[in-house]
């Protein structure tokens, strides 16, 4: 579903990756878990297309299609998703308002008729009530106001609502208090655990894994994948740290 082989990329000409190469197959969820400076989020940057993000060597395939040869709103129409570590504030617009031409612009894409305005009011209701975020939160502007918590709900609300086939997570459990994170990780798993879909979940801790269990889990350091192994490395991690784990 997701190929990437042998990947480089800098920025401002200082190479972050280094040789990355990994594969999420559909049904699949794999984390990554690495140090501070590892290049974590540069790799969830690069994929998602943010410039100033440069790739000098390697390649990502999304879906068998070059994913480096489309533009960012083209991965998204293609049904890739990227969530953010600090979802932006987007003054002045609303979260119906911004979800609706989202939602629509990339049904254009793929060729699908608009949803009327009844149609999505209803399918942001059942989206929001998976994350138990009130629908009046989608009528404040996009994440203006709201705390940690409820801008990650938010963000899951949106995946809900643009539903897409694959989605890269950069820590999402991050600013979650205990209650929030369950209702992110149930939020998570009722969008995108299905044969059809994938995940990279990016983070520091194994508490979100405790709700999204990863098939794999990667560990990512200087800028490449130095081990992988199933969901007990991250308990593993989560005890002994990394440089004890890694240099094992």
């Amino acid at each position: 579903m997701l190929k990437i082989e042998n990947l480089h990329a800098e920025i401002d000409g200082k190479e972050i990756l280094k040789g990355l190469s990994l594969e999420v197959n559909a049904g699949e969820v794999h984390a990554i878990m690495g140090p501070n400076g590892a290049g974590k989020s540069t790799l969830a940057y690069v994929l998602g297309g943010r410039p100033g993000y440069e790739v000098t060597q390697g390649s990502a395939t999304f879906m068998g299609q070059d994913l480096f040869d489309m533009e960012p709103h083209e991965r998204a129409a293609a049904g890739f998703f990227l969530g953010f570590q600090y979802p932006v504030e987007i003054p002045g617009v609303s979260n119906v308002q911004f979800l609706r031409e989202a939602l629509n612009s990339q049904r254009k894409a793929r060729g699908e008729e608009p949803l009327t305005g009844g149609e999505f009011l209803k399918l942001a209701k059942e989206k929001a009530g998976l994350l138990k975020l009130d629908m009046e939160m989608l009528k404040r502007p996009v994440n203006v106001g709201f705390s940690g918590g409820e801008k990650k709900r938010n963000e899951m609300v949106q995946m809900g609502i643009l539903d897409p086939s694959f989605a890269v997570l950069d820590e999402t459990d991050s600013g979650l208090d205990i209650d929030a994170l369950k209702v992110v990780g149930e939020g998570i798993n009722a969008i995108m655990r299905a044969p059809e879909k994938g995940v990279l979940l990016i983070t520091h801790y194994q508490r979100l894994l405790d709700y999204v269990q990863p098939d794999k889990v990667h560990i990512l350091a200087a800028g490449r994948i130095v081990k992988t192994g199933g969901p007990e490395l991250a308990r593993q991690l989560e005890d002994e740290g990394y440089d004890e784990v890694m240099a094992a």
